[in-house]
């Protein structure tokens, strides 16, 4: 996956904003909550860093091309990080991003997710 197609895959789900920040990283929020995160390895590849599940951090922190996310990681938290080949293809990156922004969106209060228009049953992009 490109850093565009990053961009755009996280632009089309709802209720999402973006910042650049952290050294020219694309920060990707739901509401005010982080969801994913673009930001480069030290070869200038993308990395992309995103939260997961307590099944996907098990299976998932050694896989070659994943690591657990610098700085969220070791704060305790389950974020990997997808920095090289092999790590995800693209169909898989996706749907981890996705979960990431659905575990994230369903934390919100229920008044703010509905002030986002995120409850009542919209579709899935």
């Amino acid at each position: 996956m490109t850093r565009d197609e990053f961009n755009s895959f996280c632009a089309a789900l709802p209720a999402t904003n973006h910042v650049v920040q952290w050294g020219n990283s694309d920060v990707w929020k739901v509401g005010p909550k982080l969801f994913a995160v673009c930001g480069w390895t030290e070869d200038n590849q993308p990395a992309f860093t995103f939260k997961v599940s307590d099944i996907a951090w098990e299976v998932l922190q050694d896989a070659p091309g994943l690591r657990p996310a610098p700085y969220l990681a070791s704060r305790g938290m389950k974020w990997l990080q997808h920095y090289a080949a092999p790590g995800l293809s693209d169909p898989e990156l996706k749907e981890h991003i996705r979960a990431s922004y659905d575990m994230v969106a369903a934390k919100l209060t229920k008044k703010l997710q509905r002030e986002l228009g995120l409850l009542g049953g919209e579709a899935r992009p």
